[in-house]
């Protein structure tokens, strides 16, 4: 997930699912030079309904905030 600048600070930006831990790290890491913050995270996703619950964060470079304010 990219992170940008808002004028409430930084906030999540465009999220891109990976195949795997390896891939969405690599994906990152690519991504950091282009962007304010990059992490990746794993995700429980429900496959009846499509949500996604419980992230962990992987891996992150940058400024990064939180996915789900307090």
């Amino acid at each position: 997930m990219q992170f940008k600048n808002s004028r409430g600070g930084v906030v999540p930006g465009e999220m891109r699912p990976a195949t795997s831990q390896g891939s969405a790290e690599r994906m990152a890491n690519a991504m950091a030079p282009r962007h304010v913050g990059v992490a990746t995270y794993t995700v429980t996703v429900d496959e009846e309904s499509g949500t996604m619950a419980n992230p962990r964060l992987l891996v992150s470079y940058g400024q990064i905030s939180e996915l789900v304010p307090d």
